[in-house]
């Protein structure tokens, strides 16, 4: 299966700056968060609270980061997240976030989230969910 993809655009807060002028390095996570969580809605047309209500949960069971630039306040920031399934049950969402004036890297990395139920016990993708990731990639991708 093909690689999904969105990008999101996002300014840098104020309360995201430390002591240093620069973004505070907890925020990235975040903002993969922001990232991921527009793809699902633009790209599968189904939000995290959609897909909570048919009762699969995406936990996070791993996240790597790499800090490569810095990020001031006001500044216009593009998060290119993308998705694809990882194994038999995870989805792994890897973002790239850049300056969007110059291209410059500030944060790249990847997220991997498991498939469970609301009691946390892991589960495969439901069926339905694969399908809608297979139509958001388009002919392509089979």
């Amino acid at each position: 299966m093909s690689h999904l993809q969105d990008i999101l655009q996002l300014r840098v807060r104020y309360s995201e700056t430390d002591q240093m002028g620069t973004f505070y390095n907890s925020r990235a996570l975040e903002w993969f968060e922001c990232g991921r969580t527009e793809l699902m809605r633009r790209r599968l047309g189904m939000s995290y609270a959609e897909l909570e209500a048919k009762g699969v949960f995406l936990p996070l069971i791993e996240a790597h980061l790499e800090f490569q630039g810095g990020a001031r306040y006001d500044d216009l920031l593009d998060i290119a997240s993308t998705v694809a399934v990882s194994g038999r049950a995870r989805l792994r969402f890897e973002v790239k976030i850049t300056q969007h004036a110059n291209g410059k890297p500030v944060v790249r990395g990847y997220t991997v989230h498991a498939f469970a139920d609301a009691a946390g016990k892991p589960i495969r993708p439901p069926e339905w969910f694969l399908g809608l990731l297979q139509n958001a990639a388009g002919p392509a991708a089979t």
